[in-house]
């Protein structure tokens, strides 16, 4: 499903790679844990398994297409939920989950099942005719995650997904991340949070400095 073969990425400021030839790979049915220090390239790994960023070096694949020369085919293949929550403030959480739904040619009727469904999972069911910009930030945190799932992708890539959320959403979450799993759809994510990953993960990797320290299964 994910495919991230000898990738690197600098930035111009700073002589330290922020990832230094890293390999990862992530099967369906998984549950990929990708743990470390704050600083240590979680999130620039997933800003370029997303396509936010381009590597210097290295290629990445999801479910066989290259995430810088096939970009809209791997695209449509993943959910992503990234640990900044900046959406489009003045619209309602129905209009912004429909936008997704529109992004990704979902029917309505598909839409209106999924975004139901989520809306009474996450409590946010009455909270989805008000704009986003009166939105406390769990609630945000909330949103995001319902709109990397309209679409039922079957990879969902989560960066520090359980910040900021209430222990019954969390325990939520985590329910529904197994769940995917289970059903054949693959799910990686990062977090400092070691109980989280050992508890949920089949397979965890360590990072550290840029550089992948260790990768197996828990």
């Amino acid at each position: 499903m994910i495919s991230i073969e000898h990738v690197s990425k600098s930035y111009a400021k700073s002589s330290v790679k922020a990832v230094d030839d890293i390999n990862l790979h992530v099967k369906r049915g998984e549950v990929f844990g990708f743990i470390g220090p704050n600083g240590a390239g979680k999130t620039t790994t997933i800003k370029m398994l997303t396509g936010i960023l381009q590597p210097d070096q290295g290629q990445v694949k999801i479910n066989g297409y290259d995430i810088q020369s096939q970009p809209v085919e791997a695209k449509r293949c993943f959910g992503y939920a990234p640990d900044s929550h900046q959406v489009y403030d003045r619209l309602t959480g129905l209009e912004y989950l429909n936008f997704i739904g529109d992004m990704y040619g979902i029917s309505k009727e598909k839409r209106q099942a999924q975004i139901e469904k989520y809306l009474t999972m996450f409590d946010l069911t009455k909270a989805a005719g008000s704009q986003i910009k009166s939105y406390s930030h769990g609630m945000r945190q909330k949103l995001v995650l319902i709109g990397a799932l309209v679409h039922e992708p079957t990879l969902l890539v989560l960066d520090e997904p359980f910040v900021g959320l209430d222990p019954e959403a969390s325990f939520q979450v985590k329910e529904m991340l197994r769940e995917l799993a289970d059903g054949g759809s693959a799910v990686f994510f990062s977090s400092h949070v070691l109980e989280v990953v050992e508890k949920l993960c089949d397979k965890v990797a360590i990072i550290k400095q840029g550089q992948l320290r260790a990768c197996g299964r828990t």
